[in-house]
């Protein structure tokens, strides 16, 4: 806070007011806090003529601080709900859009803090669900014949990253993923070709807040059907060893498709607290590798 000096000093019973009233102050300093908060503050005045003591008059600044407001695209899959279970945990508002479903089926308490919602991409209801949003994650993606993957994977992100733009909406966060250092033949799969077009929209759109987080495989507790299948029990040991074999490995990069057998896997959890990082700090843009990933993760930790 900074302290000003006035050239005058103005008649007493006005300065009594002021000090009496309460002042706003708006912080939009990264990260941004979801809760409001009060602060007091005793100051000291040195006033000619004042007889009431005014050496520790209370002041209460109140900093009206932003609520984040997401809108996460695919939130009942497998890295979607991580992502909506993360920033409920941060006190974000979240709004879920899902193709096929609504509200997940199982009963975890975080399920009801967030705003569950079903539609396809493609004719959703934007006015109502961008509203007041302050970011779109996506993590739209699939498998299929080449023109469902490029559907999926390509034009319903493009169609997102659109409707955002056109509301207003000040970041995009899109879930890709890692090319495996795939020959150019294999990346032209509808799967990659379709994910590559999202990331260019994204990072066209929205040059200077726009964010590709490009994972790897991804592990964690998954939810079917009631049922958790713990791909962690492979996945951790796996990320583990490779990061520990990385200095071996590392002259074997070179080759094509080596990535395959040698990318670390990565957490949900590390993809969705990079994500919720991405909402946070606006200086966070860009694509970001399975090793940043990590670390954007670490940081929201800390």
């Amino acid at each position: 806070m900074s302290a000003f000096l006035c050239p005058s000093v103005p008649p007493a019973s006005v300065l009594r007011n002021a000090i009496r009233h309460s002042r706003s102050v708006t912080s939009r300093s990264p990260p941004r806090h979801p809760y409001p908060s009060r602060i007091s503050i005793n100051n000291s005045y040195a006033v000619p003529n004042i007889s009431e003591d005014s050496s520790s008059v209370p002041i209460d600044v109140v900093a009206d601080v932003k609520t984040e407001r997401i809108v996460v695209l695919g939130g009942t899959g497998f890295v979607g709900s991580a992502i909506c279970k993360a920033a409920a945990s941060k006190g974000i508002e979240v709004v879920s859009l899902s193709r096929w479903s609504g509200k997940p089926s199982y009963a975890d308490p975080w399920v009801d803090q967030v705003t569950w919602k079903a539609g396809d991409v493609f004719y959703a209801p934007w006015d109502e669900i961008l509203a007041g949003a302050t970011a779109v994650v996506s993590t739209l993606g699939g498998f299929g014949n080449e023109e469902q993957m490029k559907q999926i994977n390509g034009e319903a992100n493009i169609v997102a990253v659109g409707a955002a733009k056109d509301h207003g909406v000040p970041k995009f966060v899109l879930i890709s993923v890692h090319d495996y250092n795939l020959p150019s033949f294999l990346l032209s799969s509808g799967y990659f070709t379709g994910k590559r077009k999202a990331e260019s929209e994204v990072l066209s759109k929205y040059p200077a807040s726009g964010v590709v987080l490009r994972p790897a495989l991804i592990y964690g507790k998954r939810k079917i059907d009631g049922f958790e299948i713990p791909l962690d029990l492979i996945g951790r040991p796996l990320e583990r060893f490779l990061l520990a074999a990385e200095n071996f490995t590392r002259p074997l990069n070179s080759i094509p498709g080596s990535d395959l057998l040698l990318s670390p896997p990565v957490s949900v959890d590390d993809v969705a607290l990079a994500a919720i990082n991405a909402v946070f700090y606006d200086n966070f843009f860009g694509v970001f590798t399975i090793e940043q990933i990590r670390e954007a993760a670490a940081k929201l930790r800390s």
